[in-house]
Parts: structure tokens; C-alpha cells; sequence
């Protein structure tokens, strides 16, 4: 497996710390909406690279959050006349029924950040005895001068940066640098917790770090992933406060997917062209969105315009017939499905073990496609050939997180699809017409 580290910017051969494990955390929402069809980049993106782990043999612990404490969180909930908490459980449901939409592996761990405020405020406590961070009037910030590999992941210069510029919170005028940013912010408005310095909330960029370290030993993981846009601050803080407490960059494989474009233009809540995950989904159906998510390579922009979709859904389309009609073809002759034929199989995960070529192992699928239409074409079937071709095309789609479900027959939708290709044989078109008839109305062909 090679994978591009934008810690280093190379591609690298990927060794994990546990032979045969692999640790992922992808950073998780602020749920304060819905998922718009951005935030499931990552999700889809990091998803095919656990299955392609999972396919070579590795145990992986997948750990991606849910941000339940935020302004925005505050904000929402007070637009919608309901409690923080209600809102956060609201959206994230609607999280998760996105996930299950698109066949996402759930994570191994879906912690919450109200869930992990202790561990949170004692991380802020040892940074704060370690020297790496200060309290002034209740407010808690993190020195960025103390860390000299600060700006190693995104590459910016400490002295460039401007005031206020790594944080979510106000500058009071009050922090030793106008670069350090806020561990713990004292509030008297929405949700809080109680601290040493004050009834507050966390900054956004110890959440993750925290969690890491709560759950994995030593707080260091193999690959570190999330979308281009939380390189700098949120990954770069992470990163320094992980040097400052463990001394280690938190993953030794940082991983960033970039953002998606509606017709050459960026998806913002100003154009007005945000699409929610759920409606592209419920207008697409899984296997097309996700075929058009993964139709690009994570590390290039993706622009979606209706052609794009166009094209996509003939591909799908492709893929679906084919093994709707060698579902069909076994099933009618009852013929066992064969195993699959590891060698192609293992071609397409190839691909994804490089880089997560994920457009060429589309490809792959379509070659096969091919390979199955060729067979169910000619006049002397290879039955055994045809079993182990849809064996491996299901299995390829599988390795993918698709979803195409082969059609199951009943006796009586059997019967009637024999009658039909008995007709056909025949040539008996006036009766065969009426066969087919009844399995278009049936959604059988």
C-alpha cells in the first residue's frame, strides 16, 4: 500500500505501527445541519480505504467524531426552539442515516465531544503544566511559539500568519501572541462546563487531539485523514499540541481529500448551490453518487454538473444490467455461483492500494462488466466461466462499498421467466411479448 502523506508531501510505503493493524481517525462533523453532499467525501473516500485494508487482510480501528459543542451548535438550536442536545442528537441521526444511504462502514468508535470533556479539561491541564498553554481571565490558549515545527503540515510560516487566524473564538487582546489560538473559551451563553479556569467549552482544535489520545495508546495512530480545508488550523493544531503533551505529530500518514465544485464553482451558502447529502442521494440512489464520488482521485477537485451525472449513470447502469442479467441466467439454470477469481480481484486493489486509485479501479469494474457480457453473449455458454465472472464483479463492487442486488426469483417469477425464454426460443414473439410484459411489471427485467 502507498499513500501520498501531506506530512512529508511524497507518496510513501505505508507500515503501519501493528503488523496486520490499522488505526484511522477522519475527523467527524459539527452537527449543527445537515450533511451537504462535501462532507461526504471524506466519508465515502475513507471508506473504500478501510474496505481495501479490511480486502488485504488487516484489522482496522476506524474512529471518526461527532462536534457536539460549537457556536454554530448554539445558534441552530436557538433558531429551532429546541435544546443544544436535542439539535446535536437530531443531526446526528440524520448523520448516520446518511452513512447507512451510502453502505458506509460505521466507525469503530463514534465518540462525542460532550462525551469527552474530562479527559478534554485534563489534556488542557497538562499543557497548561507543561508550559505549552496559559489561562488569562477564564480563557485558556495554547503557545504556538513553543512548537518549532509549527506549520509542517500546511506549510505556514508562523510570522505570516495573522491575528486571530487559528481560532474560532474573538481575540480579547489579550494573548501573549496574536498566532495562539484557544484550548478553552469561559462563556456564559449556551451549553458549559465546568474547569479549573471557568464554566466554558473547549476550542475546536483540542477536540480531536483528545480523542486520539483517549482512545488509541500513546496518542499515535497510523493515518489521520479529513477534507483539504482542515489542514490549516484545525490538523496544524492538532499536530502542535500532540508535539507539545507526546511529542509525536499525532498519525505518521496524514491523508486530505479535496472539496467539490457545483459547475466550476465552490459549493457555499452564498451562491446558493449547497446540496444536502440526503436529497442527491435519495435523487441518485446510492451507486450513483458514490460511483461519482469516486470517479475522481481524492487528491483532485470534483466538479459535478449534470453531464458528469449524465455519464455516471450510464456506467452504473452498465454494471446493474449485467449483473441483473447473469443473476437471472444462474438462477433459471440453477447453477452455483462460483468462487471469484482472485488474480482480478486483487488487479483492482492495485489500484486502490496505490493511492486509492479509486477512477482506475472503476475502470476495472467496467473491464469486467465486459468480461461477463462477453460470456453471457455467446451461443455456447461456459456456465462455470459465467458463475465465477459474477462472482467477481460482486465481489469487486463489494470491495468498493457498492450496492447491486442481484434480483431473487420466487418460484412462481422463476416460472415465469422460463415461459419467457421458452417463447423466445421458440420464436414465438406474440406470446413472449406477453411474458416480458408481465416482468417489466413485475421489475423483474
Amino acid at each position: 500500500m502507498k499513500l501520498f502523506n501531506t506530512l512529508t508531501n511524497k507518496k510513501e510505503e505505508f507500515k503501519p505501527i501493528k503488523e496486520g493493524e490499522v488505526s484511522l481517525y477522519v475527523c467527524g462533523p459539527t452537527v449543527y445541519n445537515y450533511v451537504h453532499i462535501g462532507n461526504t467525501r471524506p466519508m465515502i473516500v475513507f471508506d473504500v480505504l478501510r474496505r481495501t485494508f479490511e480486502y488485504l487482510g488487516n484489522q482496522v480501528t476506524f474512529v471518526s467524531n461527532f462536534t457536539d459543542v460549537d457556536d454554530k451548535i448554539i445558534k441552530a438550536a436557538k433558531e429551532e426552539g429546541i435544546t443544544e442536545k436535542e439539535l446535536t442528537d437530531k443531526y446526528i441521526k440524520a448523520y448516520e442515516d446518511v452513512r447507512r444511504d451510502l453502505n458506509l462502514e460505521f466507525p469503530t468508535y463514534a465518540p462525542r465531544v460532550t462525551e469527552t470533556m474530562d479527559q478534554i479539561i485534563d489534556f488542557i491541564g497538562q499543557l497548561i503544566d507543561k508550559g505549552y498553554a496559559y489561562e488569562v481571565d477564564g480563557d485558556v490558549y495554547f503557545r504556538v511559539s513553543k512548537i518549532d515545527e509549527y506549520g509542517e503540515l500546511s506549510g505556514i510560516k508562523i510570522e505570516d500568519l495573522v491575528a486571530g487566524a487559528s481560532e474560532r473564538v474573538e481575540d480579547k487582546g489579550v494573548k501573549e501572541e496574536s498566532t495562539d489560538f484557544a484550548l478553552w473559551k469561559k462563556t456564559d451563553e449556551g451549553i458549559q462546563f465546568n474547569s479549573p479556569w471557568s464554566q466554558g467549552r473547549p476550542g475546536w482544535h483540542t477536540e480531536c487531539v483528545v480523542m486520539i489520545n483517549d482512545i488509541f495508546e500513546d496518542g499515535k495512530i497510523d493515518i489521520h485523514g479529513g477534507g483539504q480545508d482542515l489542514k490549516f488550523p484545525h490538523h496544524e493544531n492538532e499536530i502542535a499540541q500532540s508535539r507539545a503533551l507526546n511529542g509525536h505529530p499525532i498519525a505518521h500518514t496524514w491523508m486530505h481529500n479535496q472539496m467539490i465544485n457545483i459547475n466550476n464553482e465552490k459549493m457555499s451558502k452564498s451562491l446558493g448551490n449547497v446540496i444536502w447529502a440526503k436529497d442527491l442521494i435519495k435523487e441518485l440512489g446510492c451507486n450513483v453518487y458514490k460511483w461519482f464520488m469516486l470517479s475522481s482521485h481524492y487528491r483532485n477537485p470534483l466538479n459535478m454538473t449534470d453531464k458528469i451525472i449524465e455519464s455516471v449513470k450510464k456506467e452504473v447502469a452498465k454494471v446493474d444490467n449485467v449483473i441483473k442479467q447473469a443473476s437471472l441466467y444462474l438462477q433459471v439454470n440453477g447453477i452455483e455461483i462460483k468462487n471469484f477469481d482472485r488474480v482480478a480481484v486483487d488487479d483492482m486493489v492495485n489500484a486502490l492500494a496505490d493511492d486509492l486509485n479509486t477512477s482506475l479501479a472503476l475502470t476495472d469494474i467496467l473491464n469486467q462488466v465486459k468480461v461477463l457480457n462477453q460470456l453471457m453473449r455467446v451461443k455456447e455458454k461456459n456456465n462455470d466461466e459465467i458463475a465465477q465472472a459474477y462472482a467477481t464483479l460482486l465481489k469487486m463492487c463489494d470491495v468498493m462499498g457498492f450496492v447491486f442486488e442481484p434480483k431473487q426469483l420466487d418460484d412462481e417469477e422463476l416460472e415465469l421467466y422460463k415461459k419467457w425464454m421458452d417463447a423466445k426460443a421458440q420464436k414465438n414473439f406474440e406470446e413472449a411479448d406477453q411474458y416480458r410484459a408481465k416482468l417489466i411489471e413485475k421489475g423483474i427485467i
